[in-house]
């Protein structure tokens, strides 16, 4: 054993509070452990705090969020239950739109061809894609006309060329950090596969106002309930800089990211 691997093996006996595990794992590092000894669990400090002072859903938890959302170049938007399905299907109409002006599929470049052919209605223009995850409310959906609306599953997942041709996804999230400006999905039926939130390139994320936690501490104990579930971790748009500095959206995730909250 190297010294370092040896060192780090033995802060993690120190802060378990046991050497006997050295032993248990036989060999030369069993044995160069006290077999049977015990030390006193290393204490842990924890002076970080574990709630912030605003409650969940209150006005100035909310008023950062959006803050954080907007200077991440996320677009936010506010509704009332009954609101919300008609502003998705504005989201969703204006982004269609945008890929008919483009003439791109995946409205990266005006040079990339559609790969795939949309459905198309009576009058011939092409038809709103979405992909929803199958657990999604359906009233969210109900103003979205004849648009094309394709369901994801575990069971029968959409590949990821057909998730690149639809014009975005709507998903529910299961938690959102105000002073990050930070949107987690885990997983649930009505936030779906993590493919499905990273390959269109418009995502449109809905929150309900009581799911707005202030700190992270406070999101990171809702999500160890279920800590086996696959976490998304969302803090606006996808961005990265290239070798001269210079912002490229879309390269790593969706190149639009809407934020809905209802109340």
């Amino acid at each position: 054993m190297t010294d370092a691997k040896g060192e780090i093996l033995s802060r993690i006996r120190a802060a378990l509070g046991s050497d006997a595990g050295s032993a248990a794992s036989g060999g030369a590092d069993g044995a160069a452990g006290s077999a049977g000894s015990t030390t006193a669990p290393t204490v842990v400090p924890r002076e970080y705090r574990s709630a912030g002072e605003h409650a969940p859903g209150s006005d100035v938890v909310l008023e950062l969020l959006i803050d954080r959302l907007v200077d991440y170049k996320a677009e936010v938007h506010r509704a009332t239950p009954a609101e919300l399905p008609p502003l998705l299907a504005r989201l969703i109409g204006e982004r269609s739109v945008e890929r008919q002006v483009i003439g791109s599929s995946d409205y990266r470049s005006p040079d990339v061809l559609p790969t795939t052919t949309g459905a198309t209605g009576a009058t011939g223009a092409t038809r709103r894609a979405v992909v929803v995850p199958n657990g999604l409310d359906g009233d969210w959906l109900a103003a979205l006309g004849d648009a094309d609306v394709r369901t994801d599953s575990r069971e029968v997942p959409l590949s990821a060329a057909e998730l690149d041709g639809v014009d975005a996804v709507i998903t529910a999230a299961r938690v959102a950090v105000a002073e990050t400006g930070t949107i987690v999905l885990d997983g649930e039926p009505d936030q779906g596969r993590r493919a499905i939130s990273l390959v269109p390139d418009v995502h449109v994320c809905v929150v309900r106002t009581d799911q707005v936690v202030q700190t992270v501490p406070e999101a990171v104990r809702l999500l160890g309930a279920e800590p086996g579930r696959p976490l998304t971790w969302i803090s606006g748009p996808s961005a990265t800089s290239d070798i001269e500095l210079e912002r490229v959206e879309g390269v790593h995730g969706p190149r639009t990211l809407h934020v809905v909250l209802v109340s």
